[in-house]
């Protein structure tokens, strides 16, 4: 137990996820796996390596890479993004537009495999008018460099495009064989991909003008204190009039007073005033 916590607070300190006492299986499973591919026989050996041995961090990459639970598809939590599809999209874009505007910045963070960004720029290129008039950048950002390298390579099952829409999969997949799609170069060139812990105060707050914000089902692996901390970061991440979206059993306004709630098209969606 005294191992299990001093990795634990380790582990909180490092990337903000915080692993209760009750979680001690799930987490020594995946410590029992790397240590076995190390060579090592106790967790106490391992915790010194993580520690005292690893300056670069090369292995606490590795370490975090396990940890992270990455289940996701394509067009997950449906209504949420008719929301931002339909309303809130178009709101922003109007008003941004009549301004002479166009610009558009989006982040995914916590994107995990990438199904997240790609389905936000098919959305993009399915819902505004002359996209190719607007300069678009979507942000997609994760702390495992493993599923970074996956999103990049934009290969995908049908398991994870389960629920995108017949004339979607036609018109911004390939056809690659073996039941896998290949995510058109049309979606894939407005979106980047970076290393990102959201714990790391310093590379956090250089993010900054973004339009919308999503952080669906990752705040489930922070404390209230983490929590609170990245929601204000991103509050000052946004511009004004932005909106953020969390996962479906993560309240903002539970989290912070800072955003404003509003009715959009029958959705309930928090903002930046």
């Amino acid at each position: 137990m005294d191992d299990f916590e001093s990795l634990a607070d380790f582990v909180y300190r490092r990337a903000g996820i915080r692993f209760e006492s009750k979680k001690i299986y799930f987490l020594s499973k995946r410590i029992q796996k790397r240590m076995e591919q190390l060579g090592m026989e106790s967790h106490s050996e391992y915790v010194r390596l993580l520690r005292f041995s690893d300056p670069g961090g090369v292995e606490f990459q590795q370490f975090i890479n396990l940890l992270t639970v990455n289940e996701t598809y394509f067009f997950r939590d449906f209504t949420q993004l008719e929301a931002f599809a339909e309303h809130c999209l178009q709101e922003l874009c109007a008003k941004k537009a009549s301004r002479g505007e166009r610009s558009l910045k989006i982040w995914s963070a916590g994107c995990s495999t990438g199904e997240e960004p790609y389905t936000l720029a098919i959305i993009l290129h399915e819902m505004m008018d002359e996209i190719q008039r607007w300069v678009v950048d979507i942000l997609a950002s994760d702390i495992d460099q493993v599923v970074l390298e996956k999103a990049r390579r934009a290969v995908y099952e049908a398991r994870s495009l389960r629920d995108v829409p017949a004339e979607y999969l036609d018109r911004h997949f390939q056809k690659i064989g073996n039941g896998s799609y290949k995510v058109s170069q049309g979606i894939t060139k407005i979106v980047r991909f970076e290393h990102l812990n959201l714990s790391d105060k310093d590379a956090i707050r250089k993010y900054r003008g973004f339009d919308f914000i999503f952080c669906r089902n990752v705040l489930i692996y922070f404390d209230d204190v983490s929590r609170k901390q990245l929601v204000d970061y991103f509050y000052t991440a946004l511009n004004p009039g932005g909106f953020i979206f969390l996962g479906s059993s993560e309240s903002v306004g539970r989290i912070t007073t800072g955003f404003k709630l509003k009715r959009s098209g029958g959705h309930l969606v928090y903002y930046k005033g």
